[in-house]
């Protein structure tokens, strides 16, 4: 057994269930789980009808760089989103479709880190503290020191870039960064983005823009990393950017999402890829291609989240330093205990969320971000955003 597997830290979901099994909820109530960020809205018909027109694709082995259809969509969904010049993209240069981004973002860890750097030190992956867990994993298992970046209130929950010690970013291979954030649904600005992208050019590592939620916000379309780019120059030089229909599109089932980004790298993770990633069948590109070509389905859940952040804010809106976030569905609230008002929330109101210890990391000084927290996803349709944020309400 690889022994790099005892460094990798529980699933926040599995640990969830380690904390509430032994607890009973109210047996007149029905559990309702705020956990996961699955919307529970359906795809739009536009995407099952490109499945069965093209279900006899199924008997065909798909290509490892998907269809030109889907990288073209892609394409064109890029330039029509962030106001991108012609000839800025291309698809086949720098747009790789992938079977969902998890699995992506695991992977591209292993492309971009060394065994060692040029000074003989052990490489260095830079995370946001809150955390993806899938960020920790990628770290540990390419053979880089995973490295917490705390992110908190005082830093609109993003990384402190002027606590970071240049000889930590000589010897960085990558930098995870996820705007809108998750779990606390803040929005990366144009000056922060533009540091961060100078400082992997001037270091020489990989900036991974986790963009999946930038299709869910409030009131202002986030800033995309590709815009960053068009103004600086130098391409999409140390950039690899996700971005994902799960939430875009309400299809997580589909695992279709696509990595835009530096020519040079795309070639090497597509080669890689062709050895280890899994491909999209060919329905499921056609069926991705239909959702990137079409944003009137895009708008509907984008206003059916802000519905369920009036709710929040109906209810919540006094109470655990609530904001509506710029980005994403989710709430990041502060209410002393994370995990105490957990295990109050389930036998109360038979209401899961996840504490935001479990997303975090304890720091050197003993100090867990996330403590104070819990994330609430607010997925469900209004009606039941309604009830459940009742109960919350009521309990808390």
């Amino acid at each position: 057994m690889n022994p790099d597997l005892a460094n990798l830290r529980p699933s926040p979901f599995v640990a969830l269930r380690t904390l509430l099994e032994p607890l009973t909820p109210p047996p007149d109530l029905e559990p309702l789980a705020l956990t996961i960020g699955e919307p529970q809205n359906q795809p739009p018909q536009l995407m099952k009808d490109a499945l069965k027109d093209t279900d006899h694709l199924y008997g065909k082995y798909p290509p490892a760089n998907g269809s030109p259809a889907l990288r073209q969509a892609i394409c064109n969904w890029l330039q029509r989103r962030y106001a991108l010049p012609g000839g800025m993209l291309t698809p086949d240069r720098h747009i790789t479709p992938v079977n969902g981004t998890k699995e992506a973002l695991y992977m591209l860890a292993q492309l971009v880190t060394p065994h060692q750097t040029n000074t003989g030190e052990k490489p260095a992956i830079l995370l946001p503290n809150p955390y993806y867990h899938v960020y920790h994993a990628a770290a540990v298992m390419a053979g880089a020191e995973p490295v917490f970046l705390n992110a908190t209130k005082e830093t609109n929950f993003f990384p402190d870039l002027d606590a970071l010690d240049e000889n930590l970013l000589r010897r960085c291979s990558a930098f995870f960064l996820c705007s809108p954030s998750n779990p606390q649904g803040t929005v990366a600005g144009r000056e922060y983005l533009e540091r961060v992208l100078e400082m992997a050019r001037r270091y020489d590592f990989v900036l991974i823009m986790d963009e999946c939620y930038t299709e869910i916000y409030d009131t202002g379309a986030p800033t995309g990393i590709l815009e960053i780019c068009n103004e600086l120059g130098g391409g999409l030089k140390n950039l690899m950017s996700f971005h994902s229909l799960s939430k875009r599109s309400s299809a997580a089932g589909l695992r279709s999402g696509f990595v835009v980004g530096d020519e040079t790298l795309t070639a090497a993770f597509l080669n890689l890829r062709n050895f280890a990633g899994a491909a999209s069948p060919l329905p499921v590109c056609a069926a991705a291609a239909a959702l990137w070509q079409d944003d009137a389905h895009v708008k509907r859940n984008r206003d059916r989240y802000k519905t369920n952040i009036d709710i929040a804010q109906k209810h919540l809106g006094s109470r655990f330093e609530f904001y509506r976030p710029p980005g994403g569905f989710f709430l990041w609230l502060k209410v002393g205990d994370g995990i105490k008002v957990t295990k109050k929330l389930w036998t109360d109101a038979a209401l899961r969320v996840l504490p935001g210890a479990y997303l975090s990391c304890t720091d050197s000084a003993g100090i867990n971000p996330g403590s104070p927290y819990i994330r609430v996803a607010l997925v469900f349709d209004p009606e039941i955003t309604e009830e459940a944020l009742t109960r919350m309400a009521n309990s808390l």
